[in-house]
C-alpha cells in the first residue's frame, strides 16, 4: 500500500486547508487511517485518527478545530483543520494500518508542510 499525501501549504492564523492521503495499491485492506504532525526538534505526534468502523479521535492540542473522516470507497482519508494556530505548523503525515493475511503493518506517506503565519 502507497499513501500520498496532499493539501499543506501557507496559511494565515485563523485560517483553514484540508489535507487529503490516498492509499492506493493492489489487493488491500485498510484498517484505521491517521494524521501525526512533526515539527523541527519535536517528536512525531499523533494528531487523529478513523477507525474502519470505529469513531474519531482527536489529540487534545487540536480537539475542536481539526476533523477526521474518510471516504473508504475512495480509500482517501482527511483532515479538515480550521482556526489553525502557528503551532499548528508542522510536516503532517498521513498513516495506515495494511491488514493482510490476519496480520496488520503499519503504512506512512511523505509528509506535507502546514505552515501557519501569524
Amino acid at each position: 500500500v502507497q499513501l500520498q499525501a496532499y493539501g499543506g501549504g501557507l496559511v494565515q492564523a485563523g485560517g483553514s486547508l484540508r489535507l487529503s492521503c490516498v492509499a492506493s495499491g493492489s489487493n488491500f485492506s485498510i484498517g484505521s487511517m491517521a494524521w501525526y504532525r512533526q515539527s523541527p526538534g519535536t517528536q512525531r505526534a499523533r494528531v487523529a485518527t478513523i477507525g474502519s468502523g470505529a469513531g474519531p479521535t482527536y489529540a487534545d492540542a487540536v480537539k475542536g478545530r481539526f476533523t477526521i473522516s474518510r471516504d473508504s470507497n475512495k480509500n482517501t482519508a482527511y483532515l479538515e483543520m480550521t482556526d489553525l494556530k502557528p503551532e499548528d505548523s508542522a510536516v503532517y503525515y498521513c498513516a495506515a494500518t495494511e491488514i493482510d493475511g490476519g496480520r496488520t503493518y503499519a503504512r506512512w506517506g511523505k509528509g506535507t508542510q502546514v505552515t501557519v503565519s501569524s
